[in-house]
């Protein structure tokens, strides 16, 4: 009596996926963060100064449309 041993050998595959996220593009995001944490936080006026001149530091239109958000996020505005 003989037996035979079939061996099947079945390809196996492993496929490692590496997505990294560009240094660039991390960057990017933490300026456009940083400009924004400046225009709902502490712009009283000085971003349209630059247009308005001194009319912008009475009028406040950012501080004013961002006014509860900024009470919301911490900010003290008074």
């Amino acid at each position: 009596m003989t037996f035979y041993v079939i061996l099947l050998s079945y390809p196996t595959e492993i496929t490692v996926s590496k997505s990294k996220v560009p240094i660039f593009a991390i960057a990017l995001l933490a300026i456009i963060f940083a400009v924004g944490l400046f225009v709902v936080g502490y712009d009283q006026g000085h971003i349209f100064s630059v247009v308005l001149g001194e009319q912008a530091y009475e009028d406040l239109y950012i501080h004013e449309l961002t006014h509860d958000m900024r009470h919301a996020a911490g900010f003290p505005c008074h």
